[in-house]
């Protein structure tokens, strides 16, 4: 686990010196960053789902993902819930950068196979460079939305905690056609996420959640069938 616990560790340090630059930043170039991050979550998240749409094999997994995600996001209202811990912090737009935080940090390859290779052949070399690309991230997302982006590092670690401690299990199913369906999945959250960020629509992107979770599912039974 020490890949992950890593990786935590750069999110809560990126975290922390994001906030502290955020307060040395003026209003404007707060705008203009908070821009840039929007456009390049929207363009990693066409970039991802057009680039495995074409690969896919079960062309319409990823809407039955969305529609059954979304409604048990909606039943237990997982974005309501976030807005109010936001409140206490008095953050109004941290469940904005929460939600782009735990996609970029979740939805990647390098997420999931890192915890798989740790578990599986002690390597943590996929989970240190995964730790760089997201203590970087985290910098530039906690200088715009604040400290409570630290709280994505506890959503990384359940989750790639529940890949390392099932590695002997989920390997067997963690296959190509399972990371391009979940990258398809997460590219659609993420441009969801670039355009709540750029004002574009507003978008209950944590209530779309756990439609990451349905192409898992879906594997794994076909693979019992």
């Amino acid at each position: 686990m020490i890949g992950t616990i890593v990786n935590c560790l750069s999110i809560i340090s990126g975290s922390i010196l994001g906030t502290v630059f955020k307060r040395g930043i003026k209003e404007e170039y707060k705008d203009i960053m908070l821009q840039a991050m929007g456009l390049s979550a929207t363009v990693i998240g066409i970039s991802s789902a057009v680039n495995c749409i074409p690969k896919s094999k079960y062309h319409v997994l990823f809407i039955v993902s969305i529609a059954i995600g979304g409604l048990i996001g909606q039943k237990f209202d997982l974005e309501k819930r976030l807005d109010n811990v936001g409140a206490r912090f008095s953050e109004s737009n941290l469940v904005e950068g929460l939600s782009t935080a735990v996609l970029l940090f979740c939805a990647g390859t390098l997420s999931i196979l890192g915890p798989l290779e740790s578990a599986l052949k002690g390597d943590n070399t996929l989970l240190y460079t995964n730790s760089m690309l997201d203590g970087i991230t985290s910098i530039v997302l906690a200088s715009n939305f604040g400290i409570g982006i630290m709280a994505s590092s506890v959503i990384l670690f359940l989750w790639q905690g529940l890949i390392y401690l099932s590695a002997n299990v989920v390997s067997v199913y963690i296959t190509a056609d399972l990371l391009n369906e979940i990258s398809i999945v997460g590219g659609i959250l993420i441009l969801s996420s670039g355009l709540n960020i750029l004002k574009i629509k507003k978008i209950k992107v944590l209530n779309l959640l756990p439609a990451l979770f349905i192409p898992i599912i879906f594997f794994i039974i076909k693979g019992l069938v």
